[in-house]
Parts: structure tokens; C-alpha cells; sequence
């Protein structure tokens, strides 16, 4: 049976990035978490000190830098030129900066290059904000997450905690809509919903109810059991 290119797109805290991991190692796809490798090369350029705000260096930096994702037994792990740099992902300076970072065109156009270079054979599922309308607009399955902001705050509040983070819920919920308005606005790549895409509203759905709502749609694209 032919692997397909599923794309989850959506905004911050929709649920997309625990409802690909999910439907990925249901179907037995690589889960290609773009967000992360963002987050990798925002870590390359702060260790060189450059400014998030440089895109003539963030430019440069990205032409010659290669970031990998692998699947491992603990979760997935992401390389930047070879080195393993998972744990530094999350960190609170990575977060500041990956959004003026990801926002760069050479930047998101060496992402592109890296990203359909994983999905070109198929059996990925594929994360992120310009999945389904940039990097494989013609993948099998599209599917767009969507949900309320208090909804989505409560959850990023429950992830950073649960990280060890305790952060207030109105800060969460203002950086959510600040994040929400740079990704819809940018020149390049803005969040939107792709050509063809399912649109699914996670507001009061539970996590398993949001992977079966993926796997409906890859089922009648294949006409198989998922």
C-alpha cells in the first residue's frame, strides 16, 4: 500500500503536535515535527550570537546547516549538523527567539528543502503552520486543528508545568495571541488553512478523539482499516 504525506497544521495549542505523534505511530509514519527543527536552528544561530533580528546572517547560517529528525524508542530526537541539541529545545530563550527566526525567507525556504527531503517518500505525518499550504501542498491528507484561546492556553499552561515551568495563565494566553496574530500575519509562509484541508475544532475534544478524527480522514483516502 502507497505511504501517504498527512499534514497537520493549526495554530499554538490547538493539539497538533500530540495528535501527530499519536496518528504517526498508528500508522507506523514518521512523525516530522517542524516546530522542532524551527526551534533547532534558532538554537544554532543563538550559540553563534546571532540576533534573531540579522536575516542577512540568519540567512547565511541557514544555507550551510543541516537539521535532521529520528525517530527513537523515548521520543523523537532532532540533530543540528550532527549533533543531538533535543534538550535544548524547550528552552525559554529557544522560545523567545524561534518565532523572528522561523520568520526569515531563506530561513523557511531551507526548511522546506530539509522537510521535503523526509516526506519524499511518503509515511510521514508532517506538523506545523505551512505543512499543508507550503511545504507539501499536495499531500494525501490535509487536516487543519483549530480551537478556542482560553482552550489552548489551559494546555500550553498544563505542557510547561508539566516541564517543570510554572507560568501564569493570562501571560500564557497573551503570548498565545501574540503568537496567533506574527504567524497569520508574516510575509512568508503565514498560518493558514490550506487548499483542501479538514478543518477539526479540538475545543472540547479529547486527544483520542482528535487522532481518530485524523485516522478518519487517512482511512477514506485509502479505503483501509486504521
Amino acid at each position: 500500500m502507497k505511504k501517504l504525506v498527512v499534514t497537520i497544521d493549526g495554530p499554538a495549542g490547538s493539539g497538533k503536535s500530540t495528535t501527530a505523534r499519536f496518528v504517526a505511530a498508528r500508522l507506523g509514519y514518521t512523525y516530522l515535527d517542524t516546530g522542532a527543527m524551527y526551534r533547532a536552528m534558532t538554537v544554532k544561530a543563538l550559540r553563534n550570537g546571532i540576533d534573531p533580528g540579522n536575516e542577512h546572517l540568519l540567512a547565511e547560517m541557514a544555507r550551510r546547516t543541516d537539521i535532521t529528525v529520528e525517530t527513537h524508542p523515548d521520543g523523537t530526537r532532532v540533530f543540528t549538523d550532527g549533533e543531538d541539541v533535543t534538550d535544548r529545545l524547550r528552552g525559554a530563550d529557544v522560545t523567545r527567539a524561534s518565532s523572528p527566526v522561523s520568520a526569515v525567507k531563506a530561513v523557511r525556504e531551507r526548511m522546506v528543502e530539509l522537510q521535503r527531503r523526509v516526506g519524499a517518500a511518503g509515511g510521514i505525518v508532517a506538523e506545523g503552520r505551512d505543512m499543508g499550504s507550503v511545504v507539501f501542498p499536495d499531500a494525501d491528507v490535509k487536516v487543519y486543528l483549530e480551537a478556542g484561546l482560553g482552550c489552548r492556553a489551559e494546555r500550553r499552561k498544563k505542557e510547561l508545568e508539566a516541564a517543570g515551568m510554572p507560568v501564569d495563565l493570562d501571560r500564557v494566553r497573551n503570548d498565545i495571541r501574540a503568537r496567533d496574530v506574527f504567524d497569520s500575519s508574516r510575509e512568508h509562509s503565514p498560518l493558514v488553512v490550506p487548499e483542501g484541508a479538514v478543518v477539526i475544532d479540538t475545543t472540547d475534544l479529547t486527544i483520542e478523539e482528535q487522532v481518530t478524527g485524523v485516522l478518519d480522514e487517512v482511512r477514506k483516502k485509502t479505503g483501509a482499516r486504521t
